[in-house]
């Protein structure tokens, strides 16, 4: 295909956290706020006046510091985000508004602020004590501590607008950028896409990193691109699937799975859109904050979630997105060390393998993924064996 005419340009936003359009919205007033989980609403973090910008170490050689500092024994994610911390990575930041959620990702960002990494004067960090199950109880404290942790640390120190009215509009902002990538989302589901999961996520990725705003512009004519880009007369993928697990903030790895003949039709994952790019909905007999706080509890699949209706509601929804994604298999991909995924891939594969009848293929991998030549290997022999099962399937078809 025909490559995209802005794809170099995104590329290159996330060749550094403090990117160009980070720089031109500072250079405006705006201000930068450090985000580490999606259990702290996006949209809140997206207010006039703020941006978020999701933390990532692109372009990671050594961990060693970071390691010294956590051990070797804890998330690479988390241990490269602090190494970047200390190579002054994140002195841009104006403040980091981050969940109690990860205890590894406290560890990282409590040794940002004790360290003084980000030595800008009205700089601090808080702590939002964010729900494990989803339920009416756990809403109301959700809430609660968004105004506490979020909304009114904003407001006392930068001044920001957080009424009610200000709400609505962030909401408007966020979905129109939700709302570009769900329809470039979309080509995906065709059997000849006319976007590749790489570049797909290459955009996706964007949108945890820069102001929405200096986005949509670009994200627009991507769009308009896509709709009359030809797609190669014959796919160059084997087969196609769902990747589910913790964070990918390096395209790296889907492109890795495509060139092993893998297509990505479904990012499942920490920096993906599914969920994360849904329409969000405010309540008429809700307040706005409720009505937010409430789209990302319902919508989210973080395995840190641990009542029985969300464990069960994680398998049925990848069992949903590889129907309407029309995937032949679903790959689980965690980092090393990440505690949550661990257990839920751990489960996960087992529960879709032998329940739901999908051909899963489970990996741990580091932070850095680069060229891996294990992590390729596994894939092109997962991506070998749906081909075997298709064709058995085929000839058992013929028989009958």
């Amino acid at each position: 295909m025909k490559d995209l005419k802005h794809l170099f340009y995104f590329e290159k936003l996330l060749e550094e956290s403090h990117n160009d359009l980070v720089r031109e919205a500072q250079s405006r007033g705006d201000i930068a706020i450090g985000s580490v989980c999606a259990l702290i609403p996006e949209v809140l973090l997206n207010l006039s006046g703020t941006f978020a910008v999701r933390l990532r170490a692109p372009r990671t050689g050594s961990i060693e510091m970071g390691t010294y500092y956590m051990t070797s024994l804890l998330c690479e994610g988390c241990r490269a985000y602090l190494e970047r911390a200390l190579e002054g990575g994140y002195e841009f930041l104006d403040c980091m508004l981050t969940p109690d959620a990860c205890a590894q990702m406290n560890r990282c960002v409590e040794n940002i602020e004790k360290q003084g990494l980000c030595s800008k004067e009205h700089f601090f960090v808080t702590y939002a004590d964010v729900p494990m199950k989803a339920d009416e109880t756990a809403l109301k404290h959700y809430v609660k501590q968004m105004r506490l942790r979020v909304l009114a640390p904003l407001h006392e120190a930068f001044g920001i607008d957080v009424s009610d009215a200000a709400l609505f509009q962030a909401v408007k902002a966020q979905n129109q950028i939700n709302e570009l990538i769900r329809k470039i989302g979309d080509f995906r589901k065709t059997e000849n896409p006319v976007i590749t999961g790489y570049e797909f996520a290459v955009l996706c990725l964007a949108t945890y990193c820069c102001p929405h705003d200096l986005l949509v512009e670009k994200l627009t004519e991507t769009l308009e691109e896509l709709n009359s880009r030809e797609p190669d007369e014959k796919s160059p993928y084997r087969v196609r699937v769902v990747m589910a697990g913790s964070e990918i903030d390096d395209p790296a790895l889907i492109k890795l799975a495509e060139e092993a003949g893998a297509y990505v039709a479904a990012d499942r994952f920490c920096f993906g859109s599914l969920p994360g790019r849904e329409e969000i909905v405010i309540e008429p007999e809700e307040d706005p904050l409720t009505s937010i706080c409430r789209h990302y509890m319902e919508h989210g699949q973080c395995p840190r979630y641990m009542n029985t209706d969300k464990i069960r509601e994680r398998k049925t929804y990848i069992d949903a997105l590889a129907k309407e994604y029309n995937a032949d298999g679903i790959i689980y991909q965690y980092m090393k060390f990440c505690d949550y995924w661990g257990y839920e891939q751990a489960a996960a594969t087992h529960i879709m393998r032998k329940d739901y009848g999908y051909p899963v293929l489970s990996i741990d991998h580091p932070y850095v993924v680069g060229q891996s030549g294990q992590l390729r290997t596994r894939i092109q022999a997962f991506v070998e064996s749906i081909e075997i099962k298709k064709l058995a399937g085929q000839k058992e078809t013929k028989h009958e």
